[in-house]
């Protein structure tokens, strides 16, 4: 449906980024809803999808009149179209096929992605594919198939901005520095729920326990990433395809106040540090505003308040996923798909209390242990790899439900 403008407005608004949000009821969807509405001489929205959550996808659709609301499960699209529950100016678009729709809509500026693991991957390279910038959230997207990614992005000419707090920091203190003069780059972790928990008391903690995250307010998946240390083993490897490093260049700290989200050091020995305070509406203004300054959605740090900053070495012991994480990204290839897909199964299968929180790294381990990694020549190759790890782990966990692993991480 039309809409009416006075005429000095409509040129306004013919400068603003239109955006497309995929995984626009999750806390990332959230955070960017944020800075939209923050800035709405800026920003215009013009695509929204969800795996399921009807109703709060039609109060979005509402607030900020979305042309386009894409819902991923073909059965809950149906039967909101249905019950009439969507804007009648909005336009639904149906599972995979509507979400590869929204991120080629001729209109679109910019696509975030934010879709919880790797279904976001389509759309991803369809978006790139169609020139559009994107702004990725979906870690997962870069471990299963960076090379695919990267090379869709250099074909159109696209530009892939991250969402991450780390990558967006990073990205931000490495501009105007060759590569060549960047020895490290080193993520911070908060250490998650349990970074100070006595290791013997971790066979005993729930469900609730792991989404009880100190600083961040995040989905669930990332959540318990976050107390394994997942997360930040596959922000290294996402690390190595958005800034071209090597393994031996990505490392990550520990750093419980979420202040400092990234360290680059040169080879002269100086480091850049990039702080901000743990918001997502940081990293996902820049991404969604590259090319324009813009006031903050929320406060910046206060210097004249008195605060610490600490740092110390990730505890393999703790976090055996940090190391198998590492391990992946130096043997390479298809390794780092298999520790994703092992993960986000494990995960799943944490989350819906059918194995323990220890039994995690076990079926992550167990996976890697048993397929062979190989360079990838296509993308089918990956996606059948991804498949059979995620074969092996829902195995595994089988396994681990009935013997309900209960020791120490540091076995």
């Amino acid at each position: 449906m039309a809409r009416d403008y006075p005429r000095s407005l409509t040129m306004s608004l013919r400068s603003r980024r239109r955006v497309v949000l995929l995984g626009a009821t999750g806390s990332i969807g959230e955070s960017a809803l944020r800075v939209i509405a923050t800035h709405p001489d800026k920003l215009e929205l013009i695509g929204i999808a969800s795996h399921s959550n009807v109703s709060r996808l039609a109060a979005i659709a509402l607030a900020h009149r979305v042309p386009h609301v894409a819902i991923a499960s073909e059965a809950i699209a149906q039967q909101a179209a249905q019950d009439r529950v969507l804007p009648p100016d909005s336009i639904l678009h149906v599972g995979e096929r509507g979400l590869i729709d929204l991120a080629t809509l001729s209109e679109a500026d910019v696509v975030l992605v934010a879709v919880v693991g790797t279904a976001g991957l389509a759309p991803a390279l369809a978006a790139l594919a169609a020139g559009k910038d994107l702004a990725l959230a979906s870690k997962e997207i870069l471990v299963l198939a960076g090379k695919f990614v990267m090379d869709a992005a250099k074909k159109s000419g696209a530009r892939l901005l991250p969402v991450d707090s780390e990558h967006a920091a990073v990205e931000q203190c490495l501009s105007g520095y060759p590569r060549n003069d960047v020895a490290r780059v080193i993520l911070t972790a908060s250490g998650g729920a349990f970074r100070d928990l006595p290791l013997e008391k971790l066979s005993q903690v729930t469900r609730a326990d792991a989404l009880r995250h100190p600083n961040w307010s995040m989905g669930p998946k990332i959540t318990v990433d976050s107390a394994t240390l997942a997360n930040k083993g596959l922000e290294l490897i996402e690390a190595q395809w958005l800034f071209g490093l090597k393994p031996g260049q990505c490392a990550a700290v520990i750093h419980s106040q979420s202040i400092v989200h990234c360290l680059v050091e040169f080879v002269d020995g100086v480091m850049l540090a990039q702080l901000s305070p743990p918001s997502m509406t940081f990293p996902i203004q820049r991404a969604l505003l590259p090319d324009s300054a813009a006031p903050g959605v929320d406060r910046a740090l206060d210097l004249m308040r008195q605060f610490s900053l600490d740092f110390k070495p990730v505890d393999e012991s703790r976090y055996p996923l940090y190391r198998l994480a590492g391990k992946a990204m130096e043997i390479g290839g298809v390794m780092p798909a298999i520790f994703n897909a092992a993960n986000e199964i494990a995960v799943g299968a944490f989350l819906e209390g059918r194995i323990g929180f220890l039994a995690i790294s076990d079926v992550v381990d167990h996976t890697l242990q048993t397929l062979p990694s190989f360079e990838p020549t296509d993308l089918p190759s990956v996606l059948a790899i991804d498949a059979e790890a995620r074969s092996i782990a829902t195995g595994r966990c089988r396994i681990s439900a009935g013997t309900r692993i209960t020791s120490s991480p540091s076995r």
